[in-house]
């Protein structure tokens, strides 16, 4: 390049010939004549074919073995010099460099290929939003464990929300969009979303998509439109793709550790708004992402009541009044005992429904065959089967009050203690838990525990109500009211 100054500089300032700029710099005439007229600063070779007399025979094997190798994580591929030392087992006596090279060509190549272009997106105020999940691992109550997070972002203020599950199952689908827009104070017009199986049933040609029909519903209630992304292009939610990175590194990077679940969410909760109070907006450089998103609330639907998020599926109780659900088996009433009822399982309970009325509700356990049981569900049973309080797995460690603790240790001096305990067992529908729990109190106080000392007591505390009169229509009164006469009874005796 020096040369090449040095040559345009005598020829165009000095106006020198080229015979005199070629005898003074010792080169030839066409050199001269070459960088004059192709008005170039500087020659590149570039050489139009690559001869390998040695590796020619043996490059189709060494590119097989590279696209052998694409396909696997990075630390598990073969590097020049294990695919050198593989070619020689195949015959080729070449140098290393070549092998060196042509590896490095065709990885080069690979990656030229594989790189797309993009279209900036933008929203204006309201827009949109766009979820997604992610996996991370914290610990939890000392135990380490694998989480999912949602995680839903606003395309306009960048403002985001995440809340941890344990599983990703569409209740858990409902939960998050329910806390997401009680954070946000409002809903977006469009939501974006990869085509997850917990909302799109069958993806159909362009944009068309057929929605579960319990996601339908929720976007129904919150009123917004639910837009699914063209398959494999994840750039058009593109900004909840890059939060997934930037949540993981800052929420849960070190390993995160907390109590239980719901200490984990708040914890995330306050870590969403503090970032946002620190970051600058990407578009907006003089405010921050927390001043932006204020300002975008006034865009947003408001919201109604919350969704009834749960997924509902039938299942048939068993002879044992248990249902199943998720390797886990709950108690319900035991008058639906071979029935099919509808199970409704939500982010943190279950609940099982027959005929519109609940039969059975218990918080839910992510564990793995658990029998979960509500003793009362059993009362039904024990009327018929008194016997079964004795070894019944329900009963174990039964959550009674403390009256009612000591009046069945009381009784069993009693050979038929256990019917006498279902029978008091029997009243709390009608009296109430603490009614009956006060009389056995009452009881135990006089040092006469029966059956029949209970029910005495609760019967004298609660009177039978009193009963209003009917109201008689006025054609049913009688005109003539009867008499009541006992002396007739004599005259018709006398008769007889």
């Amino acid at each position: 390049m020096e040369t090449i100054r040095k040559i345009r500089l005598a020829s165009k300032v000095k106006k020198q010939s080229i015979r005199q700029i070629a005898k003074e710099f010792n080169l030839s005439r066409n050199t001269i004549r070459k960088v004059l007229r192709s008005e170039q600063t500087a020659f590149v070779y570039r050489r139009g074919k690559v001869h390998r007399p040695r590796l020619g025979p043996h490059i189709q094997q060494l590119e097989s073995w590279l696209e052998a190798d694409q396909g696997l994580p990075a630390k598990r591929r073969r590097n020049a010099m294990v695919l050198y030392e593989g070619l020689q087992g195949h015959g080729y006596r070449g140098g290393y460099d070549s092998v060196r090279r042509s590896v490095k060509h065709w990885r080069e190549t690979q990656r030229q290929q594989d790189v797309d272009a993009f279209v900036p997106l933008t929203f204006e105020p309201g827009e949109a939003f766009q979820f997604d999940w992610s996996a991370e691992r914290v610990v939890l109550g000392g135990i380490t464990t694998g989480i999912k997070v949602a995680q839903i972002r606003m395309c306009y203020s960048r403002m985001f929300f995440v809340v941890a599950y344990l599983r990703e199952a569409q209740e858990m689908v409902f939960d998050a969009h329910g806390r997401g827009f009680e954070f946000f104070g409002g809903v977006c017009r469009r939501g974006l979303y990869d085509n997850m199986k917990t909302a799109v049933v069958r993806v159909l040609r362009g944009k068309q998509r057929d929605f579960n029909q319990r996601f339908e519903q929720l976007c129904a209630h919150y009123l917004f439109e639910p837009v699914a992304c063209t398959p494999a292009a994840g750039w058009e939610k593109g900004q909840v793709e890059k939060q997934v990175g930037t949540v993981r590194g800052r929420f849960f990077t070190p390993t995160r550790h907390a109590k239980d679940l719901t200490t984990l969410n708040a914890m995330l909760r306050s870590d969403c708004i503090a970032w946002a109070k620190t970051r600058r907006h990407p578009e907006q450089r003089d405010k921050t992402v927390w001043e932006v998103f204020q300002a975008e609330q006034s865009h947003l639907i408001p919201l109604s009541r919350p969704f009834d998020g749960y997924a509902e599926r039938c299942v048939r109780v068993s002879p044992t009044a248990l249902v199943s659900f998720d390797r886990n088996r709950y108690s319900v009433d035991a008058c639906c005992v071979g029935r099919s009822v509808q199970l409704r399982s939500y982010a943190d309970r279950i609940k099982v429904v027959y005929e519109g009325e609940v039969i059975g509700a218990h918080p839910r356990s992510f564990k793995r065959d658990q029998m979960l049981f509500d003793p009362w569900h059993y009362l039904p049973v024990l009327k018929r089967k008194p016997g079964a309080l004795r070894n019944g797995a329900p009963f174990k460690q039964w959550d009674l009050p403390h009256a009612l603790h000591r009046t069945w240790a009381a009784l069993k001096r009693h050979t038929d203690w256990d019917r006498q305990f279902v029978d008091i067992l029997a009243t709390v529908p009608y009296y109430g838990i603490e009614a009956v729990s006060a009389a056995c109190e009452q009881a135990l106080l006089s040092g006469s525990v029966t059956r029949d000392v209970v029910l005495n007591l609760l019967s004298r505390q609660h009177d039978e109500p009193r009963t209003e009169p009917l109201a008689i229509p006025p054609h049913l009164v009688l005109s003539q009211p009867p008499q009541a006469d006992c002396r007739r009874y004599d005259r018709y005796l006398k008769e007889a």
